[in-house]
C-alpha cells in the first residue's frame, strides 16, 4: 500500500535518499523514524534503506564508513549520522539472537518483511513536487493509529529469528501505551524459552527504556503476563507467591510494582524500587522477613551482574537494597542522627529517603504527609548544616598530624587515633577544629599500643 504524506525529515536526511535517486537506485527512509516521525516525535536516528551495495554508496558519499557484513554504510551529512542500508533479507537465526546469513535483495518489500513489528515496517522518500511517498505493505500507519503492536506476518517466525522482539514488543506497548495484538501476544507466550537465549547487556537496554517509561509497572507485569519474567529474572517472578498484609497490596510483586512506579524517573532508585523486597521469598518465615534487605542485597547484585549492569549502578542499587529498612525513633539523639548519615553515606541520603517514600506508598501510606520520614529528614538536614565530619576525611587533621605529634611513622596506630578523633567529633561536631583535636591527638596516642 502507498500512499502521499509529508512528514518532517531534515534537509541533511532528505538529501542523502535524493542522492541515492538521482543516481539511478532506490532509497527510502525506513523503520523507527518513520514511525517516530509520524507520530510528530523527531527521532533520535535516521535510518535509510535502498537498492545500491556498500561499494556504490561509499563512492557517493565521501564522508562514509563500511566495517559490517550487513551491508550498513555510515554517511555523514550535515549534523547527522545516518545508516545507509542494502535491500537485505536474512536467514537462519540459529541462536535466536542474529541471523547467520544476510543476502542483498532488489525488493524494498522483502526488506520491509524482515522487519519486527508493522509499524517499523514503513517506508517514506519525498515526492518531486513537495511532500512524500510512504510505501506500508503490511498496515504499519493503520496499527500505529489504533495503538496495536503487531508482528510482521508469522509472529513465531519473527521471534524466532531474534528473541529479543518479545521483549521490544512489551517495551513499545508500555512506553507508547500501545497493547499487543492477540496472536502477537499469544507467540509471544508460546516462545518466552527463547528469551533465555538473549544476552544481558540486550536485556538490560531493553529494560533501562522500560523503567524510564512514566509508569513502569505496566512493562514489568506484561513481562509477567507473557511468562517473560518467569525466563528472564525468576528471582522476581516467584514474589507473585509471597503474601503480605498490605493495604493496597497482597503480594510482594504487586507492592514492588506500585514501590517501583512511586520512585523517580531515576534508573537506580527504579531498579532499586523494583528489586528492594526481591529477599523475601527465601526470609519467610511465620509471616515475617527478617533481615530480607541482606538477602535481597545478594540477589539484586546477582541479577543485575547477569545483566552486565555496570559495577558502580550494581553497587548504587544494592546499597539503597540493604539500607531500606532503616529504623528511626524521635528520641534519637544528634550524635544518633550523625551515625546514621555516616553509616549511609551523606551522598546516598536524598536517594535513600525517595526509596523509603516509595516503599511507604507501596505498602498503602497515601496520606500527604509521612510524620516520621519527615521528621528524620528535617533532623539529617539540620545536622548536615551543622556538622562538619561525616567521614574521617572530614576532620580537621590527617595522618601525618597523628605521626608528627607523636613522633611514630606509619602504622596501624595511627589509623586508630584518627578513628577514635572521628568517633569523638561523631558525639561532639564542634571538636572538629584543628587547636581542639591536636591536644585530642596526644591523649589518645597515649593510649594506644
Amino acid at each position: 500500500m502507498t500512499t502521499s504524506l509529508a512528514l518532517a525529515v531534515p534537509p541533511d536526511v532528505t538529501r542523502v535518499v535524493e542522492t541515492l535517486i538521482a543516481n539511478g537506485f532506490e532509497a527510502f527512509v525506513v523503520g523507527g523514524c518513520v514511525r517516530d516521525a509520524i507520530r510528530g516525535i523527531d527521532p533520535q536516528d535516521w535510518d535509510v534503506a535502498t537498492s545500491a551495495k556498500p561499494d556504490a554508496i561509499q563512492r557517493l558519499f565521501k564522508r562514509s564508513l563500511y566495517t559490517n557484513r550487513f551491508g550498513t554504510v555510515v554517511v555523514s551529512s550535515g549534523a547527522h549520522e545516518i545508516e545507509v542500508t542494502t535491500y537485505r533479507i536474512e536467514a537462519d537465526y540459529a541462536d535466536h539472537r542474529r541471523p547467520e546469513e544476510v543476502a542483498f535483495t532488489e525488493s524494498l518489500h522483502e526488506d520491509l518483511a524482515r522487519r519486527d513489528f508493522t509499524m517499523n515496517a514503513m517506508a517514506w522518500r519525498p515526492a518531486p513536487g513537495g511532500g512524500g511517498e510512504l510505501v506500508d505493505p503490511f498496515g504499519g500507519r493503520a496499527d500505529l493509529e489504533a495503538r496495536i503492536v503487531r508482528a510482521v506476518g508469522d509472529p513465531a517466525e519473527r521471534f524466532a529469528e531474534d528473541a529479543l522482539r518479545m521483549l521490544r514488543a512489551v517495551r513499545f506497548a508500555s512506553v507508547l501505551r500501545m497493547r499487543i495484538e492477540a496472536a502477537t501476544a499469544d507467540a509471544i507466550q508460546a516462545n518466552a524459552t527463547l528469551a533465555s537465549a538473549l544476552s544481558g547487556e540486550r536485556i538490560q537496554q531493553e529494560l533501562n527504556k522500560l523503567l524510564l517509561a512514566e509508569t513502569p509497572s505496566t512493562g514489568v507485569r506484561l513481562l509477567s503476563d507473557l511468562g517473560l519474567l518467569a525466563v528472564l529474572c525468576p528471582e522476581l517472578e516467584i514474589c507473585k507467591s509471597i503474601p503480605q498484609d498490605k493495604a493496597i497490596a497482597q503480594d510482594v510483586f504487586e507492592h514492588s510494582l506500585i514501590t517501583v512506579d512511586a520512585t523517580p524517573p531515576d534508573l537506580v532508585l527504579r531498579l532499586a524500587g523494583l528489586f528492594h523486597d526481591v529477599g523475601k521469598p527465601e526470609t519467610m518465615a511465620d509471616g515475617h522477613f527478617h533481615q530480607h534487605e541482606f538477602v535481597g542485597e545478594a540477589i539484586a547484585r546477582r541479577v543485575l551482574r547477569r545483566w552486565k549492569y555496570p559495577k558502580d549502578t550494581v553497587t548504587a542499587v544494592a546499597h539503597l537494597i540493604r539500607h531500606h529498612m532503616f529504623w528511626y525513633q524521635a528520641d534519637w539523639t544528634g550524635s544518633a542522627v550523625r551515625r546514621f548519615i555516616r553509616k549511609v553515606g551523606l551522598d546516598v541520603i536524598p536517594d535513600l529517603f525517595e526509596l523509603r517514600r516509595a516503599d511507604n506508598i507501596g505498602s498503602g501510606a497515601r496520606t500527604p504527609r509521612m510524620y516520621a520520614l519527615e521528621d528524620l529528614w528535617a533532623r539529617v538536614q539540620g545536622e548536615i548544616e551543622r556538622s562538619t565530619a561525616f567521614s574521617p576525611h572530614d576532620l580537621a587533621v590527617d595522618g601525618n598530624d597523628v605521626m608528627r605529634e607523636l613522633g611514630i611513622g606509619p602504622g596501624p596506630d595511627v589509623g586508630r587515633v584518627i578513628a577514635a578523633l572521628f568517633e569523638r567529633v561523631l558525639d561532639e561536631p564542634e571538636l572538629n577544629v584543628r587547636e581542639r583535636l591536636l591536644p585530642l591527638v596526644r591523649e589518645l596516642g597515649g593510649k594506644t599500643g
